[in-house]
């Protein structure tokens, strides 16, 4: 069995709000639950895609001080 694992995430969420999408990100991050972190790769993933360079940028600059601050 094949499953795109991407596909079904974003399908998943097709039709869902801001509010949605922003409750389960916090839920998922607030639970510590392993099994959702795909489903976090999958919103960073079009996150990144969507970005200019500029905020991608930004993005890493945010990624890497939040590293260095743990």
């Amino acid at each position: 069995m094949d499953i795109d694992i991407r596909k079904s995430i974003i399908n998943n969420f097709k039709n869902s709000n801001t509010e949605e999408i922003k409750e389960s990100i916090e839920s998922s991050i607030q639970d510590k639950d392993e099994i959702t972190l795909p489903g976090l790769g999958v919103f960073f993933e079009l996150l990144w895609e969507n970005s200019n360079s500029e905020q991608q940028q930004i993005i890493l600059e945010i990624i890497q001080k939040s590293i260095n601050e743990l």
